[in-house]
């Protein structure tokens, strides 16, 4: 079966053709208190190998289905799997529309680079199925609009990948900010260190016989194969991803969208610099947002506050009583001078995570949207891509967060979506 097919028609060769089933209008399993929730995993390298330890150890979970274009993947996979589930039937497929054909399955993981991630949640949620993502949640604004859009017609679920978001550290600066800890937070500071990696020169050559290179592409443009662009360090490639900021910004910035929720963006300024080699993703990005009432930054060396130099990634909230600075695990609240890790009389107040793939598994028996829900997500992450469309214009933008476009820059809105490569608009 070809993998230029569009949905409408794969479906028309598919089995589903055989079940009469008509485009988006799958029968949807329901799934008991007391059921094993039936999951797939769509990309099963890196990331993807972590998705399927994780969500093969959960008693309440049967791992039903494996896809990857890479054959090398889907065999490493499969023999993880046999040792987690020694009495799996799981299938394997070279293609995920496959797998989405299948009425048996109720929810997928996607550990695919960045370009998939929308395309497949959306698809996968046009068949019925719940979707636990991995962060970015989109490669575009566009996309992810279209996701929130899918997600609430066949109201499905949906968990971002983010796995941080479970841990105690997060709840409680969450819980700390919000009860006045510091005050109102006026400003916060944001950081990853670290450099990509210096690629090249380009070793083009065939793709391995194992790859389908045209489809590990999709919608992207159309590229020869050299092995730097491909798996790992696809993220170093702006066809693709957005470099070390895109892999980090969800994961620190979903600690200020929880807590504080900055709305009303207005100004986005970005800086940084070109990288050495064949990539294209910024060796470091700097950028400032400007929000009602909050001023936002982002570097890619830490700020110069206290406590800031010895973290590699992190978090400094300045408030009108004091100053918070966190990390994944760790957490510094200064108020009048004095530095502590807590304060004793701020109550617990937000119930603790069973666990990031828990918390999905739980939503999709209880039909109630986990933590790092499609909608929240969405607002989270949005940030990052006008970060990086200021970086690719080298200009400051202004933004109308009401109609989310960019004000009189027809260059800049332009960059708020991609056309999809010829045959690969599968929606």
């Amino acid at each position: 079966m070809s993998h230029l097919l569009h949905r409408r028609d794969f479906l028309k060769q598919s089995s589903a053709a055989a079940l009469s089933l008509t485009f988006g209008a799958y029968p949807k399993r329901k799934v008991a208190p007391s059921d094993r929730v039936r999951v797939a995993h769509i990309g099963i390298n890196g990331m993807g190998t972590n998705h399927l330890n994780w969500f093969a150890k959960l008693p309440e979970v049967e791992v039903v289905g494996l896809c990857d274009v890479d054959e090398t993947h889907l065999a490493k996979a499969l023999s993880t799997l046999q040792t987690l589930q020694p009495n799996t039937t799981a299938k394997t497929y070279p293609d995920f529309r496959y797998l989405l054909d299948r009425n048996d399955i109720d929810a997928i993981t996607c550990a695919t680079p960045d370009h998939w991630h929308a395309q497949i949640a959306i698809m996968a949620f046009q068949a019925g199925k719940d979707v636990y993502g991995e962060k970015p949640l989109s490669y575009s604004v566009r996309e992810g609009q279209k996701m929130l859009k899918a997600l609430n017609r066949y109201d499905r679920i949906f968990q971002l990948g983010t796995q941080i978001h479970a841990g105690d550290n997060y709840h409680r600066v969450v819980e700390l900010i919000k009860a006045g800890a510091i005050g109102k937070v006026h400003t916060v500071r944001l950081w990853k260190t670290g450099f990509p990696p210096v690629l090249g020169p380009a070793n083009y050559q065939t793709p391995p016989s194992t790859l389908n290179w045209d489809m590990w592409q999709g919608p992207a443009p159309v590229s020869l194969y050299t092995p730097e662009r491909c798996h790992f360090t696809y993220r170093y490639f702006l066809d693709y991803s957005g470099g070390v900021f895109q892999d980090f910004w969800c994961h620190i910035a979903d600690v200020v969208w929880w807590s504080i929720n900055p709305t009303g963006l207005k100004r986005i300024q970005a800086k940084g610099e070109a990288p050495e080699g064949i990539g294209d993703a910024p060796k470091w990005i700097d950028i400032d947002y400007e929000f009602d009432g909050l001023n936002l930054h982002w570097t890619s060396t830490p700020p110069d506050v206290p406590g800031a130099a010895k973290r590699g990634i992190g978090a400094y909230f300045e408030g009108e009583k004091g100053t918070l600075l966190c990390d994944y695990n760790t957490r510094e609240i200064t108020i009048n001078g004095v530095t502590m890790a807590d304060i004793a009389e701020i109550p617990i107040t937000i119930e603790r995570s069973p666990g990031h793939q828990q918390n999905f598994i739980d939503s999709v028996k209880s039909r109630k949207q986990p933590e790092s829900n499609l909608a929240y997500a969405r607002q989270m992450t949005l940030p990052m891509h006008l970060g990086l469309i200021s970086y690719r214009l080298g200009q400051p933008l202004e933004w109308n967060a009401h109609k989310e476009k960019f004000r009189h820059n027809a260059d800049a809105n332009a960059l708020l979506s991609r056309e999809y490569r010829k045959g690969w608009d599968l929606l």
